[in-house]
Parts: C-alpha cells; structure tokens; sequence
C-alpha cells in the first residue's frame, strides 16, 4: 500500500507540484526553530518540569558526551597558516627562490598562479614568539590568542579534498563537495536535540570583516540541513535591532492574539498531517511555535547590557558594536549557557591572494582578542569543560607568492595540502601541538588529519559514534564523514 503522502504527491497538477514546492522553500527561512529547549543550563528545576521540544534521537548520545555544545568559528577565505601558526623560520633563506619540484611534485594548484612563470618563495614578514607553558609558537598578529595557548590543540596537518572556497566550504561544513548534504550544525540538531525551549538548537552569525578586497560570498548550504528535515537548517541571526526579520507582533496584534491564531492554525496543520503524514507539515507547527517562543527569548538574549563591564572587556572594544566578530563571540556564549547546541560564526574576508601586509593584520584584529575573550570567559563560567570551541578556514595558502613579491608584501594562493585548525574546551586535551608540515609548510610530514578525521573528532566529543550515525537517503546510509574509513584523533583528547 503506497504512503498517504507519497499518494498526495502522484495526484498532484504541475500546477499544484510548483506552487507547494514555492511555498516549503519559503519555509526555510525559519528552519530549525523547534531545535530548541529550555533557558539557562543552571535552571534544573525547569528543565525537569518542562517537556524539551526538541529531545534527541532514542539512543543518542551513543555514550557519555564530553561537550553539551560548539561553538565553530569559521574563517572563511582560508586564513594563512604560515604567517599564524605554522612557524617556518628557514623560509628566510629561500626568499624570492622558486619552489623546488621535490616539494611541489607536480600537485595541482590553481588557475590564479598556474600560469606565472615563476612559483617564488614568500617568507611570513611577522615575527613570531613562543608563549604559555606548551612554548607554543605564534605569530605577532594573534598577541591575545597567544595568551590562550594552553587551552589550546593546534592542529597543523589539515588536509581537504577541494581548492577553490565553495566546495572547500562545502566539504568542511558537510563532510562532501557535493552540494546537498546535511552541515554538522544540522546532524548535531537533528541528532541530539537542544536544551532550550526558546531558542533554535542551531544558531548561525555572520559578522562583519576589515579586509579590503572582496571577499568570498557565503551559500546556505554552509549550514543547511541538506537531505535532513528542514526544521534543522541553521537560523541565521541578523545584526542590529531586529535579527530576525518579521519575528516581532505588528502594530494592533498582541501576544494574546498571537496565541489565538497560532492555536487555529496549528490545528488546521494537525488535521493535514494527519491525512497525509507529510513530514514538512510538522516542521511548519513547530516553526510557527518557535517563532512565538523567539519573541521573548531573542531580545533578552541580544541584551548584552547585562553584562559586567570585565566581561565586555574581555572580548575587546567592539563588543558592543552589533554584528562585529567581538559581538557575535560574545553572543555564542550566551546561546550555549541558554541551552543552544551549535553556534555556527563565519567571518568573511580570509582570502589573500595579495595585500597580506594590510589585510590579514585587519582581519586578525577583528577576531583575535574575541577567540581569546570567549575562552576565557567560558573558562572563568565553569563552562569551557562542556563547550567544544573550533576555530579554522575551508584551506591554508601556499608558502609561494602571487603576485608581485616585495619584503614587505606578498599574496599567496589556496592550499589545501596542509593547513591549521585549533581546538578548545569539551573533551580536548589543551596545550598541545598535532602534526608537522615539511620545511615549506607545502606537504604533511607527520600524522595528517583530514577534515573528516575531525568532524568524526567533533562527533566523538559530543558523544555519539560517527560510523553509527547515519541517515538513509537515495538508497545510502548517509553520514556526516562520509563512506571512507575515517577516524577519530584521539591523542587531541583528554585521557
């Protein structure tokens, strides 16, 4: 016997087909809004009392997590690991020599530096510094995260399938190139649930950059919910008095009033779904729910007023600058201590392929004192045991220059063969460094990580097994790090 929704859909017009397929579209704006549970992790009598809208899947997590939640600070462009993180000081001989074959061996690089005549070596022109007990060395553009470094994992030996940013975004955020699979947000929603009731169980931000050049456009699909039900497509926060558009009550209708149609319509859904079992109907009843719950919950939450003023120190001046990075860090915190899953930050502007000198210090600068502000801040909360916090871009960028090559300027193309990533908080063991890249930061010398070694890493700190997380869609167990064998790092981990 065919299912009542599969039936629906042979009885359709194309007329019919098209216009609901516009109308679910236009849901996604709200997607993910029932991920949602209750308000602060310290009030245990309500979330005793209080049925979680959105529970976790039966069985999940698959064993005792380390993390409650992640906040994922993507910097999207590729930021450039030798003038960070990856210390190279031999580089310094080899100014302006052309890459030697023995390093390249002939891997593929990009149309924007293949047809140079010359691949020249470009030394980082900023000085570095050992910092914390681990010595860690890091650049003098990051002078506040080097102040972190013990709660730090620096992985060095990323590695990535893609070299252009969209499907380099793609497969970090997805664990594939291949638009249309579900982002880590999404199967963390999807998979887990949230703590709050009033606040989505996957939450997006997208500040604003310093870097001058263009820079790379952000795709939905970055965290969408891909094969997954809408509902956990992650909502995306808007900077400024209303960030989220149309949420609040229009002049004349009152909370009450709300409720009332609200309750109609919710029962016109039931009665629909009830005929036709379509999934998405559920999705449009709890988004609507989450909604009314979001008119309350949102405004307290972007009131960062109530801050102490040390707090707000810590995350630098910008802090209170709407839709700064400084702003939206300290914004993540306050959604994970109110029970959201994952928040999601991607700062744009990351892309240097020229101009190094005056635009990856700007950009830095946005971020530098936030990442080290939110740490502390989650560690001084009693918080940063149970937060997971990562920090990285889609690639690194070549030891060569393109371009023009000065002492003082360069640029450097995408490189996707070798880059760094740091971890922070739930589960992972600070103060250490993973991985070494050649002399050239070109090629990985030891223990090599691939993004889906991490994403299963990520899993594994919230607690579930990626090789039994999976979803079936177009005849296949789909799951976030792929069909390959991968594996969890896990000397990153605490004993």
């Amino acid at each position: 016997m065919s299912h009542p929704w599969q039936a629906s859909l042979q009885m359709q017009s194309r007329r019919q087909f098209f216009g609901e397929t516009g109308l679910r579209m236009g849901q996604v704006a709200l997607a993910s809004l029932a991920g949602s549970a209750i308000g602060m992790r310290g009030f245990a009598d309500e979330k005793t009392t209080t049925p979680r809208v959105h529970p976790p899947l039966p069985g999940l997590p698959h064993f005792a997590p380390k993390a409650k939640s992640i906040i994922y600070l993507h910097m999207n462009g590729g930021p450039s690991q030798i003038d960070l993180w990856d210390y190279k000081p031999s580089l310094e001989s080899q100014f302006d020599k052309d890459l030697p074959d023995s390093i390249r061996m002939g891997q593929r690089i990009t149309t924007m530096t293949s047809g140079q005549a010359r691949l020249p070596v470009a030394p980082s022109k900023f000085r570095f510094a050992q910092h914390g007990q681990c010595g860690r060395w890091v650049s003098e553009l990051l002078p506040h995260t080097a102040g972190v470094v013990d709660e730090l994992a620096v992985v060095k030996t990323l590695h990535t399938n893609a070299i252009n940013h969209d499907p380099a975004c793609t497969f970090v955020m997805t664990g594939s190139e291949v638009p249309g699979k579900a982002s880590l947000g999404s199967w963390l929603a999807y998979g887990l649930g949230s703590e709050s009731n009033n606040l989505p169980a996957f939450v997006v931000l997208t500040p604003t950059w310093s870097a001058t050049a263009m820079a790379q456009a952000l795709f939905t699909r970055m965290w969408s919910s891909g094969f997954l039900p809408t509902r956990y497509t992650g909502v995306a926060l808007r900077s400024g008095k209303d960030p989220v558009l149309y949420l609040q009550n229009p002049e004349g209708v009152t909370s009450q009033d709300r409720r009332t149609m609200l309750d109609a319509l919710g029962k016109l859904n039931q009665h629909r779904w009830e005929a036709w079992q379509d999934p998405e109907i559920q999705t449009r009843i709890s988004q609507y729910e989450m909604a009314f719950r979001m008119q309350a919950s949102v405004p307290d939450l972007v009131r960062i007023e109530d801050e102490s003023t040390a707090t707000l120190e810590m995350y630098g001046p910008e802090v209170t600058k709407p839709g700064t990075f400084a702003s939206s860090a300290i914004l993540a915190r306050r959604m994970v201590e109110r029970g959201v899953r994952v928040v999601q930050i991607l700062h744009r502007g990351w892309d240097q392929h020229g101009n190094i000198a005056g635009d990856l210090p700007a950009q830095a600068r946005d971020v530098d004192q936030a990442c080290a502000g939110l740490i502390r801040d989650l560690k001084l909360r009693g918080m940063l045991d149970e937060t997971l916090v990562v920090w990285g871009g889609e690639f690194g960028r070549t030891v060569y220059c393109q371009g023009g090559l000065t002492r003082e300027n360069y640029g450097r193309d995408h490189h996707p063969k070798c880059f760094t990533m740091w971890l922070a908080g739930g589960g992972i063991q600070g103060g250490i460094e993973y991985g070494t890249t050649d002399d050239f930061s070109y090629n990985i010398a030891d223990r090599p990580v691939h993004i889906n070694d991490l994403n299963a890493t990520l899993l594994h700190c919230m607690g579930i097994d990626h090789e039994r997380f999976a979803y079936s869609f177009q005849g296949l167990d789909q799951r976030l790090t792929g069909v390959e064998s991968q594996r969890v790092v896990k000397e990153l981990l605490k004993g």
